[in-house]
């Protein structure tokens, strides 16, 4: 296992896979060995202010079975020649390429992504699609592991996706028994979906017809909502509000009111004790069945499961 550094550092996802492959757990059997280099050796600055002292250089890649980039700090900057070609040649005799947090900008530009799914922190997602179009951005997922490239979302993702490769290694309980020992669950579930800031009117437009609509539903998601409800607040068609829908938020009336419907439930789950039922109610669901179904296909957990994640202690509560 070798990581490579590129400055400046963020050392969190460095620290990410050298906790899970580079430290020696008490009672577990060591299966890696673990070392890190750079492009050019010596002291290389962070972004926390320090130096980090790197010994070593890219020859490590030469026979390393795992290849970590931990981190990619100007996203719109190729590799050098010698780093591609490290990268490249490590993948083509059979190393394990992968990509942490913006690490994957630099697989998709030496072409190891091309034509796969990839993720990266949500935040930069739609860059690396802009950037890269024939990657197959998952902005959603913890990690996208295809056994020869993985990705993963942002720092702590990191984590995640070392565990996946640990149980892809050596089976499930040796990853639980490393998880164990950093006080960490051994698989989280759902996606990154469920760490975006909830922000409910983060679509509204100023002013106009659209934003007169998506006021009055914002105001009425207790309650069953038609299109042609939506469409009559805004005095249009159907078809007139589809294609408002479609330029000014790149979606459909449907997706955007379940969106809204599901963000409030967040908003529910994280800051009051309200039943899970009765929080289907008050965001017009109904059926809590429907809504739990639902609720988990769009954040990647089930509403308990986010309350436990989520929940704020009680005299933060509001």
């Amino acid at each position: 296992m070798v990581a490579v550094v590129i400055p400046p550092h963020s050392p969190f996802e460095l620290g990410c896979v050298a906790e899970v492959f580079g430290i020696e757990h008490p009672g577990v059997p060591d299966h890696y060995r673990f070392d890190v280099c750079a492009e050019t050796p010596g002291v290389l600055p962070t972004k926390v202010g320090y130096g980090m002292l790197i010994e070593r250089g890219l020859d490590l890649l030469d026979t390393a079975d795992s290849v970590f980039v931990t981190g990619w700090p100007d996203r719109a900057a190729h590799p050098s020649s010698r780093l591609a070609e490290a990268l490249v040649a490590a993948h083509t005799r059979g190393a394990r390429i992968v990509g942490i947090c913006s690490g994957a900008f630099a697989l998709a530009a030496v072409g190891l992504l091309d034509g796969r799914a990839a993720t990266t922190h949500w935040r930069m997602a739609d860059e690396l699609t802009a950037r890269y179009p024939s990657v197959l951005v998952q902005p959603h997922a913890l990690y996208v592991d295809h056994g020869d490239v993985a990705t993963s979302a942002g720092t702590g993702a990191a984590i995640d996706l070392a565990l996946a490769l640990v149980r892809r290694d050596f089976g499930a309980a040796h990853a639980a028994d490393i998880a164990r020992h950093m006080v960490l669950p051994p698989h989280r579930e759902g996606g990154q979906h469920q760490y975006h800031q909830v922000a409910p009117h983060r679509d509204t437009p100023e002013q106009g017809t659209l934003a007169r609509i998506l006021d009055w539903a914002g105001q009425n998601l207790h309650r069953p909502i038609s299109i042609d409800e939506l469409a009559a607040q805004g005095a249009v068609s159907p078809r007139t509000l589809a294609r408002l829908f479609d330029r000014h938020l790149g979606t459909t009336p449907g997706k955007w009111l379940l969106r809204r419907r599901i963000e409030q439930a967040r908003v529910l789950l994280e800051r009051t004790d309200t039943p899970v039922a009765a929080i289907a109610t008050a965001t017009g669901f109904g059926d809590p069945s429907n809504f739990r179904r639902r609720f988990t296909d769009e954040v990647g957990t089930t509403p308990t499961n986010y309350r436990h994640t989520f929940t704020q202690p009680a005299c933060e509560q509001f």
